[in-house]
């Protein structure tokens, strides 16, 4: 169990609370904010570890009280709880993967189809699917900020925000494009179709980080959501639309009851893509914000999908790849970020 030095981590907490307790410690909110945040963070590990290791020695506890006296349901009990231990383990290995300025915000996502309406449409809803199950898995909250629905099915853009520790720092690793290979279910003749869908990823920009952005740079317009109705439908004529007209980046929020809350919103996506943008320091390229990305097309995934004529998921920059695709649709993507990490080192 020699993830990391526990008793490092501990002295590091214990020092950066020292710093809490000085005079002078809030006068300044953007380096206190950052303090705190990093305490939390140490003590959120400390606290995984120590959890982990309690458990293992009931584990052991337990194996020792069946070897004396059998007993099934304890026996089930305990291949239980060592699958679970299992998975926190290797879910705290891989979060000291996570070592980016910004891998502990959260995330704000984006998906957009490629060419092929009804196709790409309908791949870009399976993939947003996808992430609000492994989310959800990973027991973060998904907040939709925008939804665009598609003209016979699927959507035409999203974006959403994953919400919780190192959202951004996980889903940084499927920011490309996203091919799949199918039978179309849209194709009276049955033929195999391949279409494609981008993922953008970028991390919430929080209060302590400034970015400045000069009001009369920015249009920003009210409007109705339109669509066949449900849940994506904004009954209160409150959604907002914001263009920053020198990047000519634009963003959408229709998920709040207010034109306030929708507006502020926005407002901290289009902080995220400004800030993103100026780390890129190529403001001439609004192309940037989709990082490794190019085209929505063939030859720039990375990542493919095959339902047939065999099926199989396989990621193009790390080789990793598995064949259970009904899986992965479901949410079961750990490997191929882990991969996609590992590589980064």
């Amino acid at each position: 169990m020699n993830l990391f030095d526990i008793s490092k981590l501990e002295q590091e907490v214990e020092d950066l609370e020292k710093q809490t307790m000085e005079e002078n410690f809030w006068n300044n909110s953007q380096n206190s904010t950052k303090i705190l945040s990093k305490i939390k963070q140490l003590k959120s590990k400390c606290t995984a570890f120590k959890n982990i290791l309690n458990e293992i020695k009931n584990l052991q506890e337990l194996t020792e009280l069946v070897n004396l006296e059998p007993d099934e349901e304890i026996a089930k009990e305990i291949l239980k709880n060592t699958k679970k231990v299992e998975k926190d383990f290797e879910k705290l290995e891989l979060s000291t993967l996570l070592s980016g300025k910004y891998d502990s915000n959260n995330a704000i996502v984006t998906i957009h189809p490629g060419a092929g309406r009804t196709e790409s449409q309908d791949w870009a809803e399976m993939l947003y699917r996808m992430y609000t199950r492994w989310a959800n898995k990973n027991e973060y909250d998904v907040k939709e900020l925008d939804y665009l629905e598609g003209e016979e099915a699927g959507l035409k853009s999203v974006t959403f925000e994953v919400i919780g520790e190192n959202a951004y720092g996980y889903l940084k690793a499927e920011m490309g494009v996203h091919r799949l290979v199918r039978i179309s279910p849209f194709d009276a003749g049955g033929r195999r179709h391949t279409s494609f869908a981008s993922v953008e990823v970028l991390p919430e920009i929080t209060d302590d980080i400034e970015i400045e952005i000069n009001s009369d740079d920015l249009r920003i317009d009210t409007y109705r959501a339109s669509g066949a109705g449900g849940q994506h439908i904004n009954k209160t004529s409150s959604a907002v639309r914001i263009t920053h007209i020198p990047t000519n980046i634009v963003v959408a929020c229709q998920s709040e009851r207010s034109q306030i809350q929708n507006r502020e919103t926005a407002m901290r996506m289009l902080k995220s893509k400004l800030f993103d943008l100026k780390e890129k320091e190529q403001k001439e390229k609004i192309e940037d914000l989709k990082g490794e990305q190019k085209d929505i097309a063939w030859g720039s995934q990375i990542r493919s999908y095959v339902f047939c004529p065999y099926t199989m998921v396989k990621d193009h920059r790390t080789n990793y790849e598995v064949g259970n695709v009904e899986a992965v649709m479901d949410g079961d993507i750990d490997g191929f970020i882990e991969s996609y990490l590992k590589m980064k080192i």
